[in-house]
């Protein structure tokens, strides 16, 4: 029994290892545009079934209750959490934030698609919109060298104005993606994420319109990680590991008492 008690602990350490690995990710990414935080999910281990709940005790009785003994607990995965960031004013004409449901369509170098919170957004050599990483969006918008100013509506109409040009010239159209469910989409860095079988195909539509959310320029959606959630979390996380560390010691005490008396 002793013995099965080192290792029903054992199992503990290494989940809440895990979660505090998750919870140092999440602050590490306090300040990352768009991010959005991690949980870890928890599951018990499978029961030895020492005594058969409901056994028969008798030809007329039988027990209330039986005897399993659980094996410990693992980390069966960790969700993102794809709840709205603040949004700050950044005063970039560039700078945009989603309000509400949906993500920016990136183009990879491969051709793919991936998508992305993330709206800090510059110009390449030819004109064109790109991530801080120089990946393109999809569709392509491309700005000409004679635009003194760009706007971009909460719809994604891009349009801009040009010297001696009354009227702003219309020069794309952003659109965004949405998902059945978004914690199926698998994270890849950069504030990227990808499509996946749980996450289910894209539905891409106008910013603004139906259940997509509106785009709003000269702003950003900061990270919805809550700092003092966070600190909360890691003090629960650092508790519940010093406890199994001490069914530990305790579980070698009485070995050391067992072995010491034999």
């Amino acid at each position: 029994m002793t013995e099965r008690a080192l290792w029903v602990a054992k199992t503990g350490l290494d989940a809440q290892q895990t979660r505090m690995a998750v919870i140092a990710n999440n602050l590490a990414n306090v300040n990352t545009t768009g991010f959005k935080k991690d949980r870890a999910i928890f599951q018990d281990l499978m029961y030895q079934n020492m005594r058969q709940v409901g056994a028969p005790t008798s030809q007329t009785s039988q027990l209330p209750t039986g005897l399993q003994l659980g094996t410990g607990v693992k980390v069966m995965g960790t969700e993102k959490l794809h709840m709205q960031g603040n949004i700050e004013p950044t005063g970039n004409q560039l700078d945009l934030a989603i309000n509400g449901r949906g993500f920016f369509q990136i183009t990879m170098p491969d051709g793919s698609t991936t998508y992305s919170r993330d709206g800090q957004l510059k110009l390449d050599q030819n004109g064109q919109l790109v991530t801080i990483n120089g990946l393109p969006l999809n569709p392509a918008v491309t700005i000409n060298a004679q635009a003194q100013s760009i706007t971009i509506g909460g719809d994604g109409t891009v349009s801009v104005s040009e010297a001696g040009n009354a009227q702003p010239n219309n020069v794309g159209q952003i659109q965004v993606a949405n998902f059945v469910n978004f914690a199926g989409l698998e994270p890849i860095g950069e504030s990227l994420y990808r499509e996946s079988a749980a996450s289910g195909p894209p539905i891409v539509g106008t910013p603004g319109q139906g259940e997509f959310g509106r785009i709003i320029q000269n702003s950003l959606e900061t990270s919805n990680v809550n700092v003092v959630e966070e600190l909360v979390g890691m003090i629960e996380t650092q508790r519940a590991y010093e406890m199994n560390s001490k069914a530990i010691s305790t579980t070698d005490q009485m070995l050391s008492f067992i072995t010491q008396n034999l």
